[in-house]
């Protein structure tokens, strides 16, 4: 016989139907429960039914009137705090996604700083895509890498970026987020290559005198 497969949102639905019971239907051994109880959960269980349909503002409507109207039924509380917090998180406004190369260097700025590596990295990658010579976008590339523990990609760009712009050399030597490379001594050879190499290319060759 076909087994029956539920879908995530068959399986939420039973879930809810077995929590809503659980809530209604005393423990053995218990006494009944209050009138106010099944009123109380009556309401709850229309806030899940709006939950279900995605209405997730008159979900929050009713899961709150539960706290409301009901603050004696504490055992309740718990569950309706649960699932008004998934409310709140599904209505909330969405932030738009950052759009500049400006936007995404402080996107990434406030993702480092928060160790948000991940997002940071997905942030500066767009910048250097779109503009490859973003030298501060190179070098917190080479943080957010060295934060994650990956070396090799954070020397790779902090040469790079070192390369576009001498003075991130003396930036990397006391950057405290780049403390975990300096006892490589590929770090040391990075720095020392990039300069060089920077110094190479802001080299003029001079015109020969004429005799």
């Amino acid at each position: 016989m076909a087994k029956t497969r539920l879908t995530p949102d068959s399986q939420t639905s039973a879930s809810v139907r077995v929590t809503a019971q659980a809530a209604v239907e005393p423990a053995s051994g218990k006494p009944p429960r209050r009138s106010t109880y099944v009123e109380a959960v009556a309401v709850y269980e229309q806030g899940l039914e709006a939950l279900q349909r995605h209405d997730f503002r008159r979900a929050e409507e009713l899961l709150e009137s539960v706290l409301v109207r009901y603050p004696e039924e504490k055992e309740l509380h718990e569950r309706v705090r649960l699932y008004l917090n998934i409310c709140r998180r599904q209505a909330a406004p969405r932030e738009p996604s950052p759009a500049s190369v400006d936007e995404r260097l402080y996107a990434s700025t406030l993702a480092i700083n928060g160790g948000r590596y991940d997002e940071a990295i997905s942030h500066l990658r767009l910048v250097r895509d779109e503009d490859p010579d973003n030298d501060y976008a190179l070098y917190m590339l080479a943080v957010a890498h060295a934060q994650r523990g990956e070396h090799a990609e954070a020397l790779a760009h902090l040469e790079r970026s070192i390369r576009l712009n001498p003075e991130n050399r003396a930036l990397a030597r006391r950057d405290p987020d780049l403390e975990m490379l300096r006892s490589d001594e590929a770090f040391r050879a990075t720095l020392e290559i990039a300069a060089f190499r920077g110094a190479e290319r802001r080299r003029h060759i001079r015109p020969k005198s004429g005799r």
